[in-house]
């Protein structure tokens, strides 16, 4: 029973945190998008003047109510799932002992998988939305999405990009973690202070440098998920995601890989530092 109320507290806090990984990033992951599937070479400068030239400051948040919903539920599954698999580890270590940076990554990297089935759906649905400009909106929101999604290609087509999705939550989870989770128990060991104790400018900070060691370490993945993701759903010119990775490749040569990156790693900082201290302060107040 306990571990079963603990599990419920991990989620909802992790639920909080997702929340507020949407509120700071969604305006930098819009401009991600924009760029990752734009024809040609295009500045960050540019795509954010004219989004707010053509379409407005709210543009940024369009399709902000899948990931809000989508998102929480994500952050939820990724820091429940991390959780339960560090104690997972603890029971096996035996008392009295402390998970290696392996394990570590090992929790993250399973987190991310899981989450990654949730994801995949949710950040379609999400990009779609996103590319809509007031002259050629096709779709009428997420439900509206899903709806033709699965009219033209049922379930495999809502999936798509799952493959390039779970390489990248895999991977980049087990970054994510092991990058918080190391920081944290340098921390602990240094001050001789329990986790509770750690001052809240430093988890900030720790969440910052999370989203770093995950961006930096998967970034091309998600390109390459983008990428088939935005591909024309009647008429794929991608088959799969090594079709997708030779087009960016041929387009736009191996920096093809890397575009939209600084919106991205601009958006790593604060968005990540959201999301740790967010869950963190929540399961103080829990506990």
């Amino acid at each position: 029973m306990a571990d079963d109320y603990r599990a419920a507290k991990d989620v909802f806090a992790g639920t909080i945190g997702g929340i507020a990984q949407v509120l700071v990033g969604q305006p930098f992951d819009t401009t991600k998008v924009r760029i990752q599937s734009a024809k040609g070479n295009v500045s960050p400068v540019k795509v954010v003047r004219d989004l707010i030239a053509n379409e407005g400051p709210l543009a940024f948040y369009k399709g902000t109510l899948t990931p809000l919903v989508g998102v929480g539920v994500c952050v939820s599954i990724q820091f429940g799932v991390n959780e339960f698999m560090k104690r997972v580890f603890t029971n096996a270590n035996g008392p009295g002992t402390h998970l290696s940076m392996g394990q570590f990554y090992l929790c993250g990297a399973a987190a991310g998988f899981a989450n990654g089935f949730v994801a995949a759906p949710i950040e379609h649905i999400r990009i779609r939305l996103q590319l809509q400009t007031s002259g050629n909106a096709e779709f009428h929101g997420p439900v509206d999405v899903l709806k033709k999604l699965y009219h033209t290609g049922g379930i495999k087509l809502i999936y798509r990009g799952l493959g390039p999705t779970l390489a990248r939550e895999g991977f980049g989870g087990g970054m994510y973690f092991l990058t918080f989770e190391a920081l944290v128990k340098n921390e602990i060991h240094t001050k001789n202070i329990q986790r509770k104790d750690i001052e809240n400018w430093r988890l900030i900070l720790f969440g910052a440098l999370a989203g770093y060691g995950m961006w930096l370490s998967i970034y091309p993945i998600d390109v390459i998920k983008s990428n088939m993701q935005t591909d024309n759903y009647h008429k794929p010119v991608y088959k799969n995601a090594l079709a997708a990775t030779r087009g960016i490749v041929q387009q736009n040569g191996l920096k093809g890989l890397v575009r939209g990156f600084t919106p991205t790693i601009l958006r790593a900082a604060p968005a990540n530092a959201a999301t740790f201290f967010a869950f963190e302060t929540t399961m103080r107040y829990l506990n």
